[in-house]
């Protein structure tokens, strides 16, 4: 029953979104077909190509026709390209995934780690100085993180790739849309590992700002759990400090964190939305500049309503994770 109250929430969550989405941009004093008529199109041309993009029906009527579509996985097409708004998204969405799923684990890997170690480091010289780096690291955004790191490492160092997904003389055959993953199978050793290096600047632009938040909170919550008292009794056992940091208190302080990372998710798919226009990579951040660029109602639409169910998928992969570490809420 929970998991059909959760999927009942989720689908109420997505028509909120839809509607809100949809009435906003109908507001907007813009006429998205005037960027498409020639100079010299008439009133009818106009006419003719509203009433095939159904502009010329009332707003409540274009979105019940729109959601019956949708419902169907029918985004609509694309007002510019007159491509269905699906295709776009499809193949531009294995982008985004590959960038956030990169910056999340690094900024989860590295949150967990900094934690622990200023945890263990407290009231020493290496807690205040991993304090002034998290201090540091949270207050530049992923934007200006993203130009910082490629004046340094891309035109002062000449380290790494900054422009485009791969080197621009490597062509791979797409079979999933993930090109880590298409690399991989087409066996190209080398474009995997070019594909590699282009992602890792985008990827630590997105993860500096994620990481100072996680190594705060799990401090912070092992600080706390440290004051239980089924720590004192652990040690009383004769058990090690390492195995009760490792076996019994970091399970605990770490759920906190994994509400957290829930919350982390949806801004790292947002804060892609920048990173990918700086660093020219063809992911959704990317479609939907060019859409609010040209007014292209639809693929706005259709890219808003993706980012709203991967953002809800992981809240919802997050819960189950939660549920996991903490058996008590379980309980009928």
């Amino acid at each position: 029953m929970s998991i059909v109250r959760r999927a009942a929430t989720v689908a109420m969550q997505m028509l909120a979104v839809a509607i809100v989405v949809f009435g906003v941009l109908r507001t907007i004093p813009a006429d998205p077909l005037a960027m498409m008529l020639p100079p010299n199109a008439t009133h009818e041309d106009a006419e003719r190509m509203r009433h095939a993009f159904g502009l010329d029906r009332s707003i409540p009527e274009q979105f019940v026709v729109w959601l019956e579509h949708a419902v169907h996985g029918d985004l609509g097409a694309s007002i510019q390209s007159r491509v269905p708004v699906s295709r776009l998204i499809i193949a531009a969405l294995p982008t985004t995934v590959e960038l956030v799923v990169f910056a999340l684990v690094g900024g989860i890997s590295l949150g967990f780690i900094l934690g622990i170690l200023t945890f263990c480091a407290r009231g020493t010289m290496l807690e205040q100085a991993g304090e002034i780096l998290a201090s540091l690291a949270q207050a530049v955004p992923e934007f200006l993180w993203g130009i910082l790191l490629i004046l340094l490492f891309g035109l002062w160092l000449h380290a790494l790739p900054f422009i485009g997904p791969i080197d621009a003389h490597m062509v791979v055959p797409s079979r999933t849309g993930f090109l880590l993953i298409d690399t991989l199978l087409a066996q190209r050793w080398e474009a995997f590992s070019s594909h590699l290096s282009h992602l890792i600047l985008p990827t630590i632009a997105i993860a500096m700002i994620k990481l100072p938040l996680i190594m705060r909170l799990l401090r912070s919550s092992l600080i706390e759990v440290y004051t239980e008292d089924y720590i004192d009794a652990a040690r009383l056992r004769g058990i090690g400090e390492t195995r009760i940091l490792f076996r019994h208190a970091l399970r605990n302080a770490a759920m906190p964190t994994v509400t957290l990372i829930s919350v982390q998710a949806a801004q790292a798919f947002g804060g892609s939305v920048l990173i990918e226009a700086i660093y020219g990579l063809p992911g959704l951040g990317n479609l939907m500049i060019g859409a609010i660029r040209t007014h292209d109602l639809p693929l706005i639409q259709g890219i808003t309503l993706t980012y709203c169910a991967v953002v809800l998928l992981v809240n919802s992969v997050v819960d189950l994770t939660y549920l996991w570490l903490n058996p008590r809420l379980r309980a009928p």
